[in-house]
């Protein structure tokens, strides 16, 4: 198993990120959105000069995947800026198919002034490992190979969002991986969401 940055000009890796997102997260709500719009969206981070995707591949091809940025709200400026026509076209899709779901799209575009921090922090924005290859470890792997480059960064620590209910597999995953519970907050549909962060320098971590 090769755990490394995907090559930004790899349109053909971007694809197969895709698949493993669609196989990873059914009925989520960027699944419901389509492969056309999942495709763009990690397209950016791979674009993106702040941002990457770091994949684990094997001999079959793509096994997992984790997206991240270093400056989360210039990433989705970046995202509107040079993909805003084709985001909309799949956007106005999957409106058609649930009119509910243009609430979310806006406030997902609208993301980077929520995203604002007075420290520097790098976002894990999603991570995914097809259901082929659980239990396997790529994960931890994946989450170890960034926090590898996180400490080459002005970054005090690594942030991630994840359901606080009814997601007790996801939120065991990032404990076992050393990140602290940060805060628990509401979404405007009413999901309770957990923060967590990974301090780079465990010393100075604050305790709760």
């Amino acid at each position: 198993m090769e755990i490394k940055e995907l090559n930004r000009g790899d349109r053909r890796q971007i694809d197969s990120v895709v698949r493993v997102h669609m196989a990873s997260f059914p009925g989520f709500f960027l699944t419901f959105l389509g492969k056309g719009f999942l495709r763009q969206l990690y397209r950016g981070f791979a674009e993106h000069d702040k941002s990457g995707l770091i994949i684990a591949e094997n001999e079959t091809g793509i096994a997992g995947f984790l997206a991240y940025s270093n400056n989360v709200s210039e990433f989705y400026k970046h995202l509107i800026k040079k993909h805003l026509i084709r985001f909309a076209f799949y956007s106005l899709r999957g409106f058609i198919r649930s009119p509910r779901s243009l609430f979310r799209l806006v406030r997902a575009l609208t993301y980077p002034k929520s995203a604002r921090r007075n420290e520097e922090y790098i976002e894990l924005s999603s991570i995914g490992v097809h259901p082929a290859s659980s239990g396997s470890g790529i994960g931890s792997r994946l989450i170890d190979e960034l926090k590898a480059m996180a400490k080459g960064t002005d970054a005090a620590y690594i942030k991630l969002e994840t359901d606080a209910d009814d997601n007790e597999k996801a939120n065991s995953f990032y404990q076992k991986n050393r990140f602290r519970l940060d805060h628990v907050y509401e979404t405007p549909e009413k999901r309770r969401m957990n923060e967590y962060r990974f301090y780079l320098d465990q010393e100075r971590a604050p305790i709760h």
